[in-house]
């Protein structure tokens, strides 16, 4: 890469490095990239066969997820080296079973890719939705080695796109091959001279199914949820969120509801509880005694793992993080074909306007127009049952995007 670029990843690494000293999560990030390459040589075993899926966070990784797990089953003899770039992705899944070697991505520098890359020697690499890294594409182009963008998502004002982003272009061609998730993204990239695109889907439907498929009772939910008029499923929730919707829920205490914070430590649990009031039993208090769930009117999950089986308990659920950086992930409820409320930061997601557009999904911009989908939901059986019948259907007519992002890979 160019040395504007490179200046501006040394900048970049620098600023790291500053926030690290009183920022604990910044912190983890910069003592994982600079331990990357160390702990890379003392577990690359020689001789093996790699494939390199990189994810950003934790949300690219339950992308990626699907197509790591086919690998495994259908090509037991490649290793996988999963890393992440974003300490909410490695912290949370360091010890996935399905990965060879999980690390930090180091920064991307020339001196830092050179060594990776002659560490490892991968046969492929997959880069899931959003990862452009100059240097690293470029070695890999100029190795001769595969490499992949998967579940990818364009958009007319990224940088691609603008007169300015030459350098961003060349990125984009030194990819092997392109999946992206939609017709508009493959337009926008042909527009440029990207030719070698497929329209292969979201490879996060095909995740969502095989988690409904194998989900699970959950200790205390069916006590909580008995005799329920109503329950409200939230997931990722933050406070942004919560300005939002404990209003309805304070409106309506015959309601049930679920809650799962997007972070869940104790002053954010104890935050939580005096808005919401007396009638409140955390997700950790349930194991051994269920019972404690009885009566109550709020059910906080302070744990991981256990939300996207807590979905199928609602009748409706809101996801959040529309008031601030983007929601999340809005197909672990409809899978569960339960209607789905969001914010309004949701224009990064395909998702978010087909669930829209084919009724099973509602934007809400405020208190007001909340409580209005709310109401409805509530009040209405049959509303709330069309909501979610298509929620699901959409859902269904997503799935396979690992099956034709694999064949394309492996089988040629």
């Amino acid at each position: 890469m160019n040395p504007l670029y490179n200046l501006g990843i040394r900048l970049y690494g620098a600023g790291i490095r500053l926030a690290a000293r009183r920022d604990g999560k910044v912190a983890k990030l910069a003592a994982g990239q600079y331990e990357a390459l160390s702990r890379l040589k003392s577990m690359v075993e020689p001789g093996a066969r790699y494939i390199w899926i990189h994810a950003a966070s934790l949300g690219e990784f339950e992308q990626g997820r699907p197509l790591i797990e086919k690998i495994k089953r259908e090509r037991p003899e490649l290793k996988v080296l999963l890393t992440f770039f974003s300490p909410s992705g490695y912290e949370v899944r360091k010890n996935y079973p399905e990965a060879d070697i999980v690390l930090y991505l180091p920064l991307d520098t020339p001196g830092n890719v050179r060594m990776w890359l002659e560490t490892v020697k991968p046969e492929a690499v997959i880069f899931v939705k959003y990862e452009f890294w100059g240097n690293y594409l470029t070695q890999l182009k100029r190795a001769g080695i595969p490499v992949y963008l998967i579940s990818a998502i364009f958009r007319p004002g990224q940088i691609f796109f603008r007169p300015w982003g030459g350098m961003f272009r060349r990125m984009l061609r030194c990819y092997t091959h392109l999946f992206v998730q939609d017709e508009r993204s493959r337009q926008l990239l042909a527009g440029i001279g990207v030719d070698n695109v497929t329209v292969a889907g979201d490879t996060r439907f095909d995740r969502v199914t095989d988690i409904m498929a194998s989900t699970r009772d959950i200790e205390g939910a069916s006590e909580f949820v008995k005799d329920s008029p109503f329950t409200l499923v939230v997931g990722s929730s933050w406070p942004a969120d919560e300005d939002i919707y404990i209003p309805w829920l304070k409106a309506h205490p015959e309601v049930r509801t679920i809650i799962a914070p997007h972070e869940f430590d104790a002053e954010r649990i104890n935050l939580l509880r005096k808005r919401l009031g007396d009638d409140v039993v955390l997700m950790s208090e349930l194991s051994g005694n269920p019972a404690l769930a009885s009566g109550k009117k709020h059910l906080i999950v302070d744990c991981f793992g256990l939300l996207s089986s807590l979905y199928r308990y609602g009748d409706a659920a809101y996801i959040g993080g529309g008031f601030g950086a983007g929601i999340h992930n809005i197909n672990e409820a409809a899978v569960y074909g339960i209607p789905v409320l969001f914010g309004p930061n949701n224009k990064k997601f395909k998702e978010a306007a087909d669930m829209i557009a084919c009724g099973g999904g509602f934007c809400v911009t405020d208190r007001e127009s909340c409580a209005s989908v709310l109401d409805t939901l509530y009040k209405s059986t049959a509303d709330r049952e069309r909501s979610g019948k298509a929620a699901g259907s959409y859902i269904q007519s997503q799935l396979g995007a690992t099956d034709r992002v694999y064949s394309a890979i492996f089988s040629t």
